[in-house]
């Protein structure tokens, strides 16, 4: 039988115990991953960012929690789940796209921020690349400025044509001087860019549809996060009207669209996995420097250019990074 004391020397060992155990599990480090899409069509790039950080020792829901805020493609949603991030005082916040990056600065100052986006400086989100300042770090993905070079690949892949036109989503921030340099291009080459302007799947099959009145011989898919959300929808469209289409990531050219030119997606959500975890470790944002790409994806897809009835020029192929066939 147990006597009276022992069991008062166990419950006050519970006590102590089990405050302990509560605040270990306090302990356990939070990240708010935000971003405009929604997760189902990003599962590959969440792999690729929990690699990143198991490279720095974090493994979720072993020593790191994550809070993921998904806007579901809409734009307006994002102050809101940033604020709510910011509420629930997590340790750091991870932003894809730039206007969940301007969300999360807007929301706090104190709170580290990593994020990936076109334009950090430019945005207003660092200083300089080197020493970034503030509470905010991140990768530079360096898309709008690959712009123009997607319509001198389109045509120089298809140079009868005259008319190339540019889809855009009007609800991104960044449209306007992605437009402008895509119609600097465009004039170089001489050929007209009517702007076609979609911000929903309804009004993405409405653009494709005016194609065939504009006569256009191809078109430029703009960098958006909400056009990568869409990739199947982007890339069966494209083929349904017959149009040769460049994409921004190998993703839209794997997934049966014609030719895609940018960064790895899969390589920034690593990289921005593991600077996660070096905020988590201590390194202070300001003192973390904002990298740039240097290698970019020129991917070809064969199938598609034979479906096109299209002849890839050697030029190309000679310069592609993989050929899809």
């Amino acid at each position: 039988m147990m006597r009276r004391r022992e069991v008062l020397v166990l419950l006050g060992g519970a006590m102590t115990v089990a405050p302990a155990l509560y605040a270990q599990q306090k302990a356990m480090p939070v990240i708010g991953f935000l971003h405009f899409a929604s997760p189902g069509l990003f599962a590959l790039y969440l792999v690729a960012f929990r690699q990143g950080l198991s490279e720095t020792g974090w493994v979720e829901g072993n020593n790191v929690a994550i809070e993921y805020r998904w806007a579901e493609g809409r734009y307006d949603r994002l102050p809101a789940l940033a604020a709510d991030l910011v509420d629930r005082k997590v340790d750091a916040i991870v932003a894809f796209g730039p206007p969940a990056a301007r969300a999360a600065k807007n929301a706090t100052s104190a709170i580290p921020i990593v994020f990936a986006t076109a334009d950090p400086v430019g945005e207003g989100l660092v200083d300089n690349l080197a020493r970034p300042g503030g509470n905010l770090t991140g990768l530079s993905v360096l898309t709008v400025e690959l712009m123009a070079k997607r319509l001198e690949l389109l045509s120089e892949l298809v140079p009868q044509a005259t008319v190339i036109a540019l889809l855009v989503n009007p609800n991104n921030p960044d449209t306007e001087p992605m437009i402008h340099d895509v119609q600097e291009a465009a004039r170089s080459k001489g050929v007209q860019l009517p702007i076609l302007k979609a911000g929903s799947e309804s009004e993405i099959d409405a653009a494709f549809a005016s194609l065939v009145q504009l006569q256009a011989g191809g078109l430029v898919v703009g960098t958006d996060p909400f056009f990568v959300s869409r990739r199947e929808q982007l890339t069966a469209l494209a083929a349904r009207h017959a149009v040769p289409t460049t994409y921004e990531l190998r993703e839209f050219a794997a997934a049966g669209g014609l030719i895609s030119y940018g960064t790895s997606l899969i390589a920034i959500i690593r990289q921005l996995g593991i600077y996660a975890g070096k905020v988590l470790r201590g390194a202070k944002p300001a003192d973390l420097p904002v990298p740039q790409p240097t290698t970019f994806e020129l991917v070809v897809n064969l199938n598609t250019a034979k479906a096109l009835d299209l002849t890839i020029p050697p030029s190309i192929l000679a310069r592609a990074d993989e050929v899809i066939e």
